[in-house]
């Protein structure tokens, strides 16, 4: 009979044990995979805001045709952009070289911000103002989006630091994942195109 309980218990503690783990391995995918949704979602986001380059560049050439150099700066960057997004089908741009492009972004919507100053007319059309409330809303979403991204990595870079969890993110060889930077001289540039309408 003691054998009996004894061997119940082992079982009981095995069968506990190994559901202990099972939750530790899927609270670690939740937080992998909310770290995939959020650079998805910033991927998203930067495509939209990417996508009305055109307009914008349209819009901005009525008005001030001779500034080319800033309007094929944005072409430029939304074609790398579309380039870099989709690669064989497969999303291939990372959330490394999306910062850097993100980047070179602000800094040229921040010149033709600049450039605009010159410009009432163009700075009272209905669709310069209707274009710029839709990129600077979109900068607002990504913001979101990048504080979600690294309060995911940050729950997953400790999850993965800490004891049990550790022990499966090591058999599992989980990494620790970088928080999406922003570039300090870019830092302001939403702003600064915001505060013009």
């Amino acid at each position: 009979m003691l054998t009996a309980v004894i061997i119940t218990s082992i079982v009981f503690l095995g069968i506990a044990f190994l559901l202990y783990l099972v939750v530790i391995f899927n609270n670690l995918q939740t937080v992998k995979n909310n770290i995939t949704k959020a650079e998805s979602n910033i991927k998203v986001l930067l495509k939209q805001r990417f996508d009305e380059i055109p307009q914008l560049v349209k819009i901005c050439e009525e008005y001030m045709g001779y500034e080319a150099n800033t309007l094929k700066e944005l072409t430029n960057l939304r074609n790398t952009f579309n380039e870099k997004i989709k690669k064989d089908g497969q999303e291939a741009i990372d959330i490394t070289e999306i910062d850097e492009l993100d980047n070179k972004l602000n800094s040229q919507i921040s010149k033709l911000q600049a450039v605009a100053e010159n410009y009432p007319t163009l700075r009272a059309s209905e669709h310069f103002l209707h274009l710029q409330t839709r990129i600077s809303s979109l900068e607002e979403q990504i913001s979101d989006r990048r504080e979600f991204f690294n309060e995911s990595v940050n729950t997953y870079n400790i999850r993965i630091g800490s004891l049990p969890d550790m022990l499966i993110a090591n058999l599992l060889q989980y990494k620790k994942r970088a928080l999406f930077d922003i570039d300090e001289t870019n830092a302001i540039i939403p702003q600064t195109f915001n505060s013009t309408s």
